[in-house]
């Protein structure tokens, strides 16, 4: 009769044992999930190779002194950053609008928008993006940024934008 209790009572210890095991392993799978450290978050931000990216990050405007059409050396910088993008991502295509502040004639403002702009592709050329994905268009003080008569407001007129497809 001690040999039956005996082995009833190993048995239900074994029972017992084998019960919780995995609650233990369980308890110990949970710390240890607990403990490591969550995967990185997604990227937030525009897409590198996305229109928004290239307007934000790696800009798609240059300025020009009064009169002028000659790119400065504070914006070969930005042109520098628009033809690396341009030539890692070469089914894009780029327009160079030229624009001018209020001053002077119509005709005169086209004309030196034109130049602006052409100014702006051939630095991008010069950096070896090809004049093909490149086009140009001016339009002179027909579109601007600031209407308010002042110097300040003139300056941000002066520009040549990238508009990227």
């Amino acid at each position: 009769m001690k040999l039956r209790i005996l082995t009833a009572v190993a048995v239900a210890g074994l029972m017992l044992a084998g019960c919780s095991t995995p609650k233990k392993q369980e308890a110990a799978a949970v710390a240890q999930a607990q403990t490591q450290t969550p995967p990185p978050a997604a990227p937030r931000g525009p897409a590198p190779d996305s229109i928004e990216y290239f307007n934000t990050v790696v800009g798609n405007m240059v300025h020009f002194d009064f009169d002028k059409y000659d790119v400065t050396a504070a914006d070969q910088g930005v042109l520098r950053g628009q033809a690396q993008w341009l030539n890692q991502y070469p089914a894009r295509t780029v327009t160079i609008e030229g624009h001018c502040d209020e001053r002077g004639t119509r005709e005169y403002n086209l004309g030196l928008g034109d130049r602006r702009a052409n100014a702006v592709k051939a630095y991008l050329v010069s950096l070896g993006v090809n004049a093909s994905r490149i086009k140009t268009i001016s339009y002179g003080k027909e579109r601007p940024t600031c209407v308010v008569s002042a110097e300040d407001c003139w300056g941000k007129n002066r520009r040549g934008v990238s508009t990227v497809q």
